[in-house]
């Protein structure tokens, strides 16, 4: 069974953040910057919220809203679900089904070290099960030899 800790030394671990005074437009544009999903939103290096497309599509768009004037704070989802490296990844993934989230930070001593996204945990389960099928393929073919 992989840790969280596996997946996040095989991934580039950048974490991308705003203060809950950012506006939702600059939020909106780092993420398209940097090609995510979702934020950290940070308050004097606390976790404090998430924003996610999810929030924009839904609070603002869908309440006609300004995304220059709101600010994260407004519409960011406050309650937070967290991993810690040690979790395995079959357990985050019930976390993210059972709460309906695709991000989840990864949190070791009180301080956010990674973020995982559900794609990220559907790959290394992909990676482990094609790793397996390899391996009995392998043993299959042994045994076939003699």
């Amino acid at each position: 069974m992989s840790k969280i800790e596996q997946l996040i030394n095989n991934k580039a671990c950048d974490l991308w953040s705003v203060h809950p005074d950012t506006s939702v437009f600059e939020a909106i544009k780092l993420m398209d910057e940097k090609g995510i999903g979702a934020l950290l939103v940070l308050l004097d290096g606390n976790l404090v919220g998430i924003f996610s497309e999810r929030d924009y599509a839904r609070k603002v768009i869908l309440q006609d809203r300004s995304s220059r004037s709101t600010l994260v704070k407004e519409i960011m989802t406050r309650r937070v679900f967290h991993t810690f490296p040690e979790q395995s990844i079959e357990e985050c993934m019930a976390i993210m089904t059972q709460h309906h989230i695709r991000h989840l930070p990864v949190v070791e001593d009180g301080q956010v070290i990674a973020m995982v996204s559900i794609g990220d945990l559907v790959k290394d389960i992909i990676k482990e099960q094609k790793y397996q099928i390899e391996h009995l393929e392998h043993c299959i073919s042994w045994s076939e030899s003699y």
